[in-house]
């Protein structure tokens, strides 16, 4: 295998990596570095997990050397705060022994403790779009000396609706610069991203785009309601030492608040909870005690599927499937990092059986599924509950189907004309009963 004094990375680098144990580069860390150096637009397309943020951060380092001037000279656009805070922290690790200058800024924070953190001088921004149009429109950071431009998580850049501030972005940074696009999923919209804003990119990419890890096991239970996947949750979390660090995703943060109610109440260790009505410093203390292991389990919508680095989750738990079916491999690459292995266990309800399909399409394998532990206590499913699913599924069938009619399609009005005049007035007095009440 090719080691990293091969990829020519520096020295003072080099001392880092061989302090933190990495020994030899990631796949997608091998093939990038060099196309990277050589001064290319890439696009890099690699699972979650495997190291895709050093791949464009190592050459970057290579490239700038040490601390120049006060403009930055790099820019690493994100799409969430969480991913700005992971990226800023990365560079932090990296750089020690370095005087490589950087800042992390994103939403949530007032703007002009930011400027305060870029007054100095730095040399590598790393921003969310709206938090870095606030510091330009104030003035309080200059792009005229970009000379790289990374998009981090292109995917989810899209989804999130930020391609207007990109295109905002362009027209005021140096037209001459290395734009590096990276992603865990390549889809249509990414690859008209990549036709918009870079010039002849080389393509690298270490395995199918939505390829899960290779070293997460992979399952799936069907189960029939909410509280019967709590019951199964419940009956995992007993077992400390299998489950000593466990995410568990939910599609809502309202199913978040009643699922962190009844696991806090029922289970040993420290829990915490993540999801936008959170505010940003309770958020950024839970995701660090997470990563200090001070919390055992951390129940989170899809906020936080992306930048949470954490090398020994044991297992992610989808309470519920995400509807976009890209995050199904976001989510499930938050375990299996770093060479460890994990598993990546997902509850579905008869609602659920369609997106799982289509998962499986996404991410071209068959899930393995499993019986559901006989001394498990099945709930019986509530009306509301079942009504719910039921219209859902109807809903799915339309989407295949246009023209099905499902068991909650508008009834047909019946016809007034040819009813005879005492039918008439018995309608008529039924429908004046109905407004009375």
């Amino acid at each position: 295998m090719t080691s990293f004094s091969e990829l020519k990375v520096n020295k003072s680098i080099l001392k880092v990596l061989d302090e933190l144990g990495f020994e030899q580069p990631t796949p997608i860390q091998e093939k990038a570095i060099p196309v990277i150096r050589s001064g290319a637009d890439v696009v890099g397309v690699a699972q979650t997990g495997t190291g895709k943020t050093a791949a464009y951060l190592l050459p970057i380092f290579m490239k700038l050397v040490k601390a120049e001037g006060d403009d930055p000279r790099v820019l690493i656009l994100v799409p969430t705060r969480e991913l700005a805070i992971q990226v800023g922290e990365d560079i932090e690790e990296l750089t020690r022994y370095s005087n490589i200058r950087h800042a992390a800024v994103y939403g949530g924070v007032g703007w002009t403790k930011h400027a305060a953190l870029i007054e100095p001088g730095i040399d590598i921004l790393v921003a969310t779009p709206g938090r870095l149009r606030d510091l330009y429109q104030a003035g309080a950071v200059s792009m005229k000396k970009i000379k790289t431009l990374v998009i981090d998580e292109a995917d989810r850049m899209l989804d999130m609706g930020f391609m207007p501030q990109i295109r905002q972005l362009l027209e005021i940074i140096p037209v001459k610069r290395q734009n590096l696009l990276f992603s865990a999923t390549f889809n249509e919209k990414v690859e008209t991203m990549t036709e918009e804003f870079l010039d002849f990119p080389e393509r690298v990419e270490v395995a199918p785009s939505a390829t899960p890890a290779q070293l997460v096991k992979q399952s799936y239970y069907q189960v029939p309601n909410f509280k019967t996947k709590l019951n199964l949750i419940r009956s995992w979390l007993e077992d400390e030492e299998a489950f000593s660090r466990v995410l568990i995703f939910v599609r809502t943060k309202e199913h978040a608040e009643n699922v962190f109610k009844v696991i806090r109440r029922k289970t040993e260790g420290e829990k915490r909870i993540l999801h936008s009505n959170k505010g940003q410093s309770a958020r950024i203390n839970a995701i660090q005690a997470f990563k200090d292991g001070d919390v055992r389990i951390l129940i989170s919508t899809d906020v936080s599927a992306r930048g949470l680095d954490v090398s020994l989750i044991t297992h992610v738990i989808n309470f519920d499937l995400p509807q976009r079916y890209e995050d199904y491999v976001h989510r499930i690459g938050r375990t299996a990092r770093a060479n460890n292995h994990g598993e990546a266990i997902s509850l579905i309800d008869p609602a659920e059986e369609y997106h799982l399909r289509k998962i499986e399409e996404v991410i071209r394998m068959k899930i393995e599924k499993k019986e559901l532990p006989e001394e498990l206590v099945v709930e019986s499913t509530g009306k509301a509950e079942h009504q719910l699913q039921m219209r859902e599924i109807d809903r799915q069938k339309k989407m295949e189907d246009p023209d099905y009619q499902g068991a909650f399609h508008e009834k047909k009005k019946r016809p007034t004309k040819n009813i005879k005049p005492a039918e008439r007035a018995r309608i008529k007095r039924k429908n004046k009963g109905k407004r009375r009440r």
